[in-house]
């Protein structure tokens, strides 16, 4: 991990002690006229007070004396422009001054020895200088109003600071290039070797350099953001990125939400590039992004044709189809050489095809070409016409645009989401089966297959028809014995079926001694099938409060749900009155057996509990974004989340989730079902569920995961109090690590703990506007640089003697230890 050390002038919280300025002194004017220089000691302040103008010293023992413009009302010391930085004066006697054709000069020695001039300056007939509200030093016409011509700005050369509305990018026409270059040392502000700037050369993007070297690259903007920086998502509440190509120019900018927010992006001494907040208290600037930030940041860690991935060991892996170029350095973790083919491409038989990289940081897009008017398929057809083609995308994430690689593929990482999806040529042979034939293509190779394609398709037909009679006979036979579960709407599940033999022979016939726990469906049972697979079967009970509409939207939405951080159903059986649901067996059982047992939550050290955080952070992102439906599960709780043996959470039972349109953002119930203390307020009161319902339940489930006690326990300090209301009182109290389950090990990440309680209140606000989607949550968990808003109360933070909601006859049941609570919205 790079250390992180600021230059001074852009973040001087060490360096303000050695930076020094007149301002004792000094007078106020709020312009620079030729016929008024500014001397040393004088300042320029804008008309809102936000910025000053006037000399410096980098530190005391210096006599050097720079032109230099600072934040007014922050109380650290903050450059964000140096007119000079590469020609100081040498004394004190320094001179600003404004000629009668609109040129800045600094001069020393009375006037006499001219030390800066300003270039590229316009002959302006009545020149003033002022520095507006945002930080821009300008020359004008003095009698111009309008500040829509400036003969001169300081915006147009930055020196290592970008302030909101400023450009990072090129003007086109005058070739104006405005990057951001960081100052050589701690008390040298003359520029050093790094840079932040915007490469126009094929699809822009942004690159850090040090000296001629790239050390990090943004990606191009996707139409919503920079696809190198997934972090941005989290930026909307607060500031908003902005993309402009044309004729004239192509830049990078940002706006605020706040004005009042007072935030910059810099460039330091030792190559970060960093986001800076300003925070009243503790009155300090705050790091809220930087880069490089991880191996993965670095350009190209593993070479051409490789993928870098965090969550992988080693981090390197090779596209498919693909193989290390040097197998002796990949196994020594040096993967910068990359990746070469497995088989030589066949674009004259065009027989090659495409492989999925879903999630991904698009390659160097330097040597690629766009073209917006093209659709996805179009792209690819485009990509096979072509034999130098390597690879191909989406330009921009809502579908639309096309980019095309003919280069090696270099700088690609993924991550677990916010990327986009990549197609890589690859030779047929390198396919997988499934997409070896949607992949193929070539005149040549379509009049030579046509016989075997007829000849195929005509048997597959056969084999189908004759499954299909078969599989409808099944059917039918089941469907009258277990309440037309398979209805006669067209629908086909594509669920194996299991016989009644095999579970009664698998599970010892339900043996008590195999019985791992039972709730709202029925018994769950442990069971191994001959091939020596364990499995899990959820029996459903005749008295069951859960019935067949919860069997069959469990088995729709879970049989068409694939995700590492969901539970496995492996298939159902359906025999006269029985119903089963086959799950993959999970050897720890649920969260909740480690979590609530004084014994064993020992063995939930820190690292476990983050870890399983993450991961039902991530099942639920699946949920609500990711997957081919909109789902919300409306039942996420400790019980619910199963764990393997490797202690890899499981989002499980889904007979109550529900799925939503794609237009569909909320949805109302006269029947509310769910767990009392896991419940959203406008669920339990009102009957209405959304996406945020399950962000309430998340975070509950955080807040419990970090204490080891549950929502609806009582707290001996405040017996008024349920965990929600304990952990918003220490967290206004200032004493927010005492939530932490006493079991922990003292050795823990204090800051990563601090991150995941505050997320946890974020997510239980009571206004479901006000807690973040689970897309930010997983940002924010997973980003030591993420800026958390402050949280507000949470809903359902103290204990009423009525409780929060009325049920009518409430009955608990449990699956897998898991309950369920049936209400009427009020």
């Amino acid at each position: 991990m790079r250390r992180l050390s600021p230059c001074p002038f852009v973040l001087l919280l060490l360096c303000a002690p050695f930076f020094f300025t007149s301002s004792s002194l000094s007078t106020a004017s709020d312009t620079l006229t030729p016929d008024s220089p500014l001397a040393d000691g004088d300042t320029i302040v804008s008309a809102n007070g936000t910025f000053v103008l006037g000399f410096f010293a980098p530190n005391p023992n210096s006599n050097n004396r720079y032109i230099g413009i600072w934040y007014n009302k922050v109380s650290v010391v903050t450059y964000v422009w140096v007119a000079n930085r590469n020609d100081p004066l040498p004394d004190l006697t320094g001179t600003l001054s404004l000629t009668a054709n609109g040129t800045l000069v600094i001069t020393a020695n009375d006037s006499t020895v001219v030390v800066w001039s300003s270039s590229g300056s316009s002959t302006t007939a009545n020149p003033v200088a002022q520095i507006l509200d945002n930080g821009n030093f300008v020359v004008k016409d003095a009698k111009d109003d309008s500040l829509q011509f400036f003969a001169l700005q300081s915006v147009d050369h930055p020196t290592d600071t970008l302030l909101p509305g400023m450009k990072l990018g090129w003007n086109l026409t005058s070739g104006l290039n405005r990057n951001l270059t960081a100052c050589a040392s701690l008390t040298d502000p003359s520029s050093g070797p790094y840079t932040l700037s915007l490469d126009i050369k094929g699809d822009p993007q942004m690159f850090l350099w040090s000296g001629s070297t790239h050390t990090w690259r943004s990606g191009p903007w996707n139409g919503e953001r920079l696809n190198g920086m997934p972090i941005m998502n989290t930026y909307r509440m607060y500031f908003k990125g902005q993309f402009v190509q044309n004729q004239d120019e192509v830049y990078l900018t940002y706006v605020l939400k706040d004005p009042s927010m007072l935030t910059r992006v810099i460039v330091n001494q030792i190559g970060s590039a960093q986001r800076l907040v300003w925070l009243d208290q503790p009155k300090q600037w705050k790091l809220f992004w930087y880069a490089p930030e991880d191996q993965c940041d670095d350009v190209s860690p593993c070479g051409p044709m490789g993928v870098c991935n965090l969550d992988d060991s080693p981090i390197c892996q090779c596209v498919q189809g693909f193989v290390p170029k040097n197998p002796t350095n990949w196994v020594l973790r040096d993967g910068t050489g990359g990746c070469i083919r497995k088989t030589p491409l066949d674009c004259r038989n065009g027989t090659d095809g495409f492989v999925l990289v879903s999630e991904a940081k698009l390659p160097d897009t330097s040597s690629s070409t766009v073209d917006m008017s093209l659709s996805l398929e179009q792209c690819r057809a485009k990509c096979l016409g072509n034999c130098s083609c390597t690879g191909y995308a989406n330009a921009y994430v809502n579908g639309t645009g096309c980019i095309i690689w003919t280069t090696q593929l270099t700088d690609l990482r993924v991550w677990a989401s916010g990327g986009q999806d990549l197609y890589v040529r690859v030779a047929a042979a390198d396919l997988s089966p499934m997409t070896k034939q949607s992949h193929h293509s070539g005149t040549a190779a379509t009049i030579i297959a046509i016989p075997v394609v007829l000849g195929t398709i005509l048997l597959l037909i056969s084999i189908a028809c004759f499954v299909r009679k078969t599989r409808r006979k099944k059917r039918v036979k089941i469907s009258k014995s277990a309440h037309n579960y398979q209805e006669a709407d067209g629908k086909d599940l594509e669920l194996p079926l299991f016989d009644l033999t095999t579970i009664v022979a698998a599970t010892d016939n339900f043996s008590a001694s195999n019985k791992l726990g039972e709730g709202g469906f029925g018994p769950v049972f442990m069971g191994t099938l001959e091939d020596g697979q364990k499995i899990a079967v959820k029996r459903l009970e005749k008295t069951s409060g859960q019935g067949g509409t919860e069997f069959r939207n469990e088995m729709e939405l879970i049989a068409k749900l694939q995700h590492r951080n969901l539970v496995r159903l492996l298939g159902c059986c359906v025999h006269g009155e029985e119903k089963m649901l086959i799950y993959e067996y999970m050897p720890n059982k649920s969260l909740d057996v480690f979590l609530f047992d004084r014994t064993k939550c020992a063995l939930l050290d820190w690292q476990t509990r983050y870890e399983v955080i993450m991961g039902i952070a991530r099942g639920l992102l699946y949920l609500h974004q990711d997957s081919r439906f909109r789902i919300i599960h409306r039942d996420l709780k400790a019980s619910n989340i199963l764990l393997d043996k490797e202690m890899n959470p499981k989002i499980s039972d889904f007979g109550i989730a529900r799925i939503f349109g794609e237009d569909e953002t909320q949805a109302n119930t006269r029947k509310v079902v769910g767990t009392y203390g896991y419940m959203s307020p406008e669920y339990a009161m009102d009957g209405v569920f959304s996406i945020k319902s399950d962000v309430f339940s998340f975070g509950v489930l955080v807040l419990e995961i970090i204490s080891g006690k549950k929502n609806r326990g009582v707290f001996f300090a405040n017996p008024d109090l349920n965990l929600l209301g304990h952990a918003w009182s220490l967290w206004k109290e200032g004493t927010r690590l005492d939530l932490i389950d006493e079991s922990v090990s003292p050795r823990y990440s204090a800051n990563e703990a601090l991150r995941c309680i505050k997320v946890g209140l974020l997510c239980v606000q009571e206004q479901p506007e006000d807690r973040p989607a689970m897309s930010s949550v997983v940002l924010m968990l997973g980003s030591a640089s993420a800026l958390l808003p402050e949280p507000k109360q949470p809903g359902f933070g103290f204990i009423s003697t009525k409780g929060p909601f009325e049920c009518s006859s409430p009955t608990a049941y449990s699956v897998n230890e898991m309950s369920v609570t049936m209400c009427e919205g009020r």
